[in-house]
């Protein structure tokens, strides 16, 4: 077993405000990736022996959410949206600058494990283009001197 007691007894109290079980996919889903960091398929099948739902729903489910990674990522993952609205305004470029300031390649992870750079379709914040997703902050309006400060604050954060 992977996931932990604490994470089994919470999979257990979100399944039962949910009339159907299915609709305990995304909260388990996402109590699995909190206690690991990542998802896999020993996880998904962990999941599915807990609310009784086949292992197939578990996976469908978490691949179609670009948050949750399937393999292991640094402590901060910095997700760049690339979509329309971004690429407009610069998301290349952005990510080309954060491959240049971490010295990695978007889906890489920098060698003291601290940041993983990935590119994503779409976070949802057309209106305020480019922005970037790092863990569950979202940061918009973006410039080189906003990511510099970002990867500053990160690395105190540390």
């Amino acid at each position: 077993m992977i996931l932990s007691e604490t994470s089994i007894a919470a999979i257990k109290e979100k399944m039962v405000r949910y009339p159907r079980r299915k609709s305990a996919i995304l909260p388990a889903i996402t109590i699995a990736y909190r206690q690991e960091g990542h998802l896999n398929g020993e996880l998904y099948r962990e999941i599915s022996q807990i609310i009784d739902i086949p292992v197939i729903d578990i996976a469908t489910a978490a691949s179609f959410y670009t948050m949750f990674p399937k393999e292991p990522v640094g402590k901060f993952l910095i997700q760049v949206c690339h979509n329309i609205s971004c690429a407009l305004l610069g998301a290349d470029s952005l990510i080309g600058y954060l491959e240049e300031k971490l010295d990695i390649k978007k889906g890489e992870t920098t060698p003291d494990n601290m940041f993983t750079l990935i590119s994503v379709e779409c976070l949802g914040g057309c209106t305020a283009a480019p922005m970037m997703q790092v863990n569950d902050e979202y940061y918009e309006n973006l410039t080189r001197e906003k990511v510099d400060k970002i990867l500053e604050d990160l690395r105190n954060k540390a």
